[in-house]
């Protein structure tokens, strides 16, 4: 710390994969991965789906130091200190994460819908992004300027969401909040009933 400020992080994203719609290109979605993997894995079983007007952009997150795993770095949205309520949440990684998947989402064509998706902290990702949607702002203040149009969401959880309605307040945040369809699925069974993160 020099004269009362602390250093920003910086974030080096990995390489981002592109499935191109086979179709009509009609949507585009980010899908981020989980905690450990990679963009490459995911646009693999992305590109066997039978969805041929979706164009599929599965970015790496960072590899950084995971408190959570005794400072073992890993590829990871944000930091995890502990899987507890209260743990210290990591607004830094997630709002550079969310301004990542926003670049991603700058160059598309207008006419076309914008999602954001992902798998466990991938999902964690996505639906703090849908956050920064609602309030129209990132955590840190700065603006959230794109529109999103869908937020899929599997095996996650709502990162900070102990202060949500603090974020939710207001006509216009409520409308945002209100207008975004969000698709979350979580498993149930004897092969999820261990996992974790």
């Amino acid at each position: 710390m020099k004269g009362g400020r602390t250093a920003r992080r910086v974030f080096e994203f990995g390489r981002t994969y592109v499935v191109k719609p086979k179709g009509k290109h009609q949507a585009t979605i980010v899908w981020l991965h989980g905690l450990g993997d990679n963009g490459s894995s995911w646009s693999q079983l992305l590109e066997t789906l039978p969805l041929p007007n979706i164009e599929w952009i599965c970015p790496t997150s960072p590899s950084q130091p995971l408190t959570l795993f005794g400072g073992f770095p890993t590829t990871a949205w944000f930091d995890i200190s502990d899987l507890s309520e209260d743990a210290h949440q990591d607004v830094e990684s997630m709002d550079a994460s969310a301004a990542h998947v926003l670049s991603l989402l700058s160059t598309e064509p207008p006419n076309i819908k914008l999602g954001v998706g992902g798998f466990s902290m991938g999902a964690a990702t996505a639906l703090y992004s849908a956050t920064c949607f609602s309030h129209g702002k990132f955590g840190n203040g700065n603006s959230y300027s794109t529109h999103l149009d869908a937020i899929v969401g599997l095996s996650g959880w709502l990162p900070c969401a102990k202060d949500l309605s603090n974020k939710v307040e207001g006509e216009e945040a409520a409308n945002r909040a209100s207008s975004l369809p969000i698709l979350l699925c979580h498993g149930k069974g004897k092969y999820f009933k261990n996992l974790i993160i």
